[in-house]
This record gives C-alpha cells, structure tokens and sequence, in this order.
C-alpha cells in the first residue's frame, strides 16, 4: 500500500507553515517597535514624565514576548517532518536560548509593571484630598462628655 501522504509534499508543506509563522514573528515584533518608537517620539516631544517610558518599554516588551513565542512555534514546526538529530539538537538549543530569554523578559516586564503601579500608588495617595472632617458626635442628655461611645 503507497504512503497516505508523500514525506516530500508533507515537507513542503511544513516548510511554508514554518515561513508563515516565522513572516508573523516578525510581523508582531516590527509592530511593536513602530508603535514603541511612535509612542517614544511623542513622549519626547510632550516632554511627559519618565514613567511613561516605562510603559513604553512595557509594550515594547510585550510585543517582544509575543514575537518570541512565534519563533519558538516556527522552530516546532520545523522539526515536525523527519528531523535528524543534528536539527533536533539545533532547535532545542535555539528553543532554549530562546525560552530563558522569554522567561527573563518576562520578569522584567512583571517588574516594571510593579514599579508602574507603585509610581502610580504614590503619585495618587499624595494627590489625595485630605478627609472631610466628621461631624461631633450627638450624646444622649445627661451621658458624661469623658467616657467613649459604646461599640
């Protein structure tokens, strides 16, 4: 009984589904660095506050952990039709290259997102408006001014 599906056509195959993949890596990392260098060049123009590079650097990273994450999926695929050892030793030096980059980036952006929030936890507590005062409390007549409310 012939092959169900020809090793050579099913190559082909895997091998435009990797291009693919690898033509949107790109595609999401290009985008985030236009929209990072966009986003910088207006900051910088405006002259806002150094925390809004950080967020910048957020998104750029994110687009970055994205991208990444597509290559590593490009590097599968490519290993899915009859690799050699060789290629499989290639990919899973390259697929852990770029998981601990991934896993560093990653970190980085949990750390930046904390700093954020805390830049923002302090700029809005000192921005707070002081409480309203309480209005005096009504005691019964007769009930002595020293002793507490009850509970």
């Amino acid at each position: 009984m012939d092959e169900l599906i020809n090793e050579a056509w099913l190559h082909g195959v895997v091998t435009l589904l990797v291009r693919l993949v690898e033509v949107a890596a790109a595609l999401v990392i290009f985008t985030g660095a236009a929209i990072g260098f966009v986003r910088f060049i207006l900051a910088a123009v405006q002259k806002e506050r150094t925390d809004s590079f950080t967020r910048i650097r957020l998104t750029l990273g994110r687009f970055l952990a994205l991208g990444l994450e597509f290559q590593l999926g490009a590097d599968l695929l490519r290993t899915a039709v009859a690799p050699t050892w060789e290629q499989i030793g290639q990919v899973a030096a390259v697929a852990a290259i770029r998981t601990a980059l991934n896993y560093f980036l990653g970190r980085e952006i949990r750390d930046e997102q904390r700093q954020d929030a805390l830049a923002r936890a302090a700029r809005s507590s000192s921005e707070e408006v002081p409480p309203r005062e309480q209005p005096p409390l009504r005691r019964p007549p007769g009930a002595d001014p020293t002793s507490h409310p009850p509970h």
